[in-house]
């Protein structure tokens, strides 16, 4: 993990994640859709009464229980991805307004995904270390699995099991599903930290 330029590099992870956190509450709050983790947190929200983002935590911290037989190393960025997220969710959702007019939810759908997608690109950019989401990707490609298939194995399983428990799926579930891939490969080489040559 990069030592150079700790300020910066913790300072863009802090607001990226806040941003992505943003991003997530204006997806939900469109009511549109959400990507395939928030449908499943969603899921669970409606099953316990938990709010969102207390669930998205949870899940968080359970996953990097899952990180310690796949061997995968945390960072300072997967602690503030699997705690800050959450908390900027619950914090952002109420203040949010309800539009009811259709192009209002589309534009904060579109809006969601790509402050989910800058989001991305800063606290990736960062290099302190991935997410719980993708840690879990990572180490089962560790074992033999490829990514393409552990990614979409994963994403499909929480779908399924979010839809299940009655979440919010729609429209916007797959047009980020099909935007977020592209919109972080434009945003990520123009936020990323680049190394700085050893002297």
């Amino acid at each position: 993990m990069p030592t150079d330029r700790p300020v910066e590099r913790i300072t863009r992870c802090v607001i990226g994640l806040a941003v992505f956190g943003v991003g997530i509450a204006l997806l939900l709050d469109a009511h549109l859709g959400a990507a395939p983790w928030d449908v499943f947190h969603t899921g669970i929200s409606e099953l316990t009464g938990l709010a969102v983002g207390q669930v998205t935590i949870i899940t968080g911290v359970a996953l990097l229980m899952l990180w310690i037989p796949l061997g995968e190393t945390m960072g300072l960025g997967t602690i503030l991805n699997a705690i800050e997220i959450g908390l900027v969710v619950d914090v952002v959702l109420p203040l949010l307004p309800e539009p009811e007019l259709i192009v209002a939810r589309t534009a904060m759908m579109l809006g969601g995904v790509v402050l989910i997608a800058i989001g991305s690109g800063l606290y990736i950019g960062a290099g302190l270390g991935p997410g719980p989401r993708d840690g879990l990707m990572t180490g089962f490609a560790k074992r033999g699995i490829s990514i393409r298939f552990a990614r979409t194995a994963i994403e499909l399983t929480v779908l399924v099991i979010g839809i299940a428990l009655g979440g919010a799926i729609g429209v916007g579930t797959a047009i980020f599903a099909l935007g977020i891939g592209p919109l972080v490969q434009c945003f990520l080489p123009r936020l990323q930290i680049s190394e700085r040559p050893s002297e």
